[in-house]
């Protein structure tokens, strides 16, 4: 299978400057030689009814509600944008009243009632010019925010592919140990046969047939516990892809471009979408310190005002009139809660600059990890096969050696038993190496749909962001096709 060329980060992901989290290009990442094939099991096949590992990663993608969900909330954070960007903005009011009032007028013995109806329209527009830095810092926070979400949308995303490649080989490494248990259960039932036709005509005893029987009885235990195992990787395929597995292609390990376990912590430091979603949370939080200090700071607004009153205090009056005005608030002092807030985000950001450092080192440990797992089962695999090549050999040589006496039917069950604990090992270690091959990719930020290049849409995190950044007015679903809409 060719490489598949990575992309550069996307734009809207790109961290700023001072983060230093800039990337350079990136290498090739791709699928390795198939060089683990075991005989009888994990062979290349692609029937045309199969699914392939490619396919299933597309179908989570799309479908998987954990992602959906993590959408839904990124469009969410994007609307604190304009929220905040609403300090910009001028605020229009129209008030108005209307009423009836009666008056009584008693004058030399006279009595006068005067009715009216009072009525009120005012219309204030009302501009902000400053407001202590607290429109820019809260944009500023607002757009770190939404930068954070995207990281973690992100990092969802690699959650989820990483949960669909495990459900993906879980399946296909259950159905072959439920394979390797059932031939080791037919093997056994036929050892039992022969022992007992040895047993009748005197050659072994009853022990020989009780050794038997207990083997055969343990194969039929690990059978059911195999098949109960597939069952479980088959519930957990269904839950992250969103249907039932079928006919599933063997894949091969992901070609990660990474030479040491160094190389892994330092990219993972780097390019993790935790670690880049922490960095823009600390830069939030720093924005959060002069939201709260613009409290303590003058604003001014400028305001106009049109009024039209009629029947205020004799019927048939009318008076209208207008008004402009700025208008300055110098606060001296509130209570001291505005100094308290202050205090609580520089402490608050402090805390985020903790997690940044806490969150690199959390990926490096996981990249290390990944790939130490990672050489090691393929270190695994290769000394695993010596074992099975050693083992059919050892068993072909017990049989042998039981047909003419020389050894008993125990020793001819525990070498069946080394075998199918080797081969059993093979698929393990098989399964270790695609899945730590993931999950290195995915440490390093690299397992994601644009990496893996899937054959999907892509979703674009900053579709909706633009849809509403700058709307003054709208309450319809942006994140809906316009089409979609009329």
């Amino acid at each position: 299978m060719s490489d598949r060329t990575l992309r550069p980060l996307p734009a809207h992901l790109a961290a700023r400057p001072q983060h230093s989290l800039a990337r350079a290009a990136r290498p090739r990442i791709g699928w390795a030689a198939a060089t683990l094939a075991l005989a009888g099991a994990w062979l290349l096949a692609t029937p045309a009814s199969a699914q392939t590992l490619q396919e299933a990663l597309a179908r989570a993608y799309s479908n998987n509600p954990t992602l959906l969900a993590a959408r839904a909330q990124l469009r969410a954070v994007d609307e604190n944008v304009p929220q905040a960007l609403a300090g910009w903005r001028p605020t229009v009011v129209l008030s108005g009243s209307v009423g009836t009032a009666q008056t009584r007028v008693d004058q030399q013995g006279r009595s006068t009632t005067v009715e009216r109806s009072p009525t009120a329209l005012t219309a204030t527009v009302t501009q902000p010019l400053y407001r202590g830095g607290r429109t820019v810092a809260q944009t500023r926070q607002a757009e770190n925010g939404v930068l954070a979400q995207r990281a973690r949308l992100l990092a969802t995303e690699q959650q989820v592919l990483g949960e669909a490649v495990n459900a993906y080989i879980s399946v296909i490494q259950q159905a072959e140990l439920v394979r390797l248990n059932i031939n080791n259960e037919q093997v056994l039932s036929r050892q039992l046969q022969a022992t007992n036709e040895r047993f009748r005509v005197g050659e072994i005893t009853r022990t020989d047939v009780a050794q038997a029987e207990s083997r055969l009885a343990g194969a039929r235990t690990s059978r059911t516990q195999a098949e109960g195992n597939l069952q479980v990787a088959r519930a957990t395929f269904q839950r992250v892809v969103g249907e039932a597995p079928g006919r599933l292609v063997n894949p091969q390990p992901l070609r990660v471009p990474v030479t040491s376990a160094t190389e892994a912590q330092a990219l993972a430091a780097t390019n993790n979408p935790t670690v880049v979603a922490a960095l823009f949370a600390a830069a939030g939080a720093r924005d959060n310190i002069d939201v709260q200090m613009s409290t303590l700071l003058p604003t001014l607004s400028a305001s106009a005002q049109a009024f039209r009153q009629e029947n205020q205090q004799t019927a048939g009056n009318t008076t209208t009139g207008g008004q402009a005005t700025l208008n300055l608030s110098v606060p001296i002092f509130q209570g001291g809660a505005e100094h308290a807030l202050v205090r609580q985000a520089r402490q608050t950001a402090q805390q985020s600059l903790q997690q940044v450092d806490e969150a690199r080192r959390l990926v490096a440990q996981q990249a290390a990890s990944n790939w130490e797992s990672l050489r090691s089962a393929r270190s695994t695999v290769e000394s695993v096969r010596s074992q099975i090549r050693a083992a059919e050999i050892a068993l072909d040589g017990v049989q042998r050696e039981a047909i003419v006496g020389s050894r008993t039917t125990l020793d001819v069950l525990n070498a069946e038993q080394e075998l199918l604990n080797a081969r059993t090992n093979l698929v393990n270690a098989l399964a270790t190496v695609i899945n730590a091959s993931y999950a290195l990719a995915g440490s390093i930020g690299r397992l994601t749909a644009q990496d893996l290049g899937l054959p999907v849409e892509q979703y674009d995190m900053t579709a909706y962001y633009n849809a509403v950044r700058n709307r003054w007015v709208g309450l319809g679903d942006y994140s809906i096709p316009a089409a979609a809409r009329r």
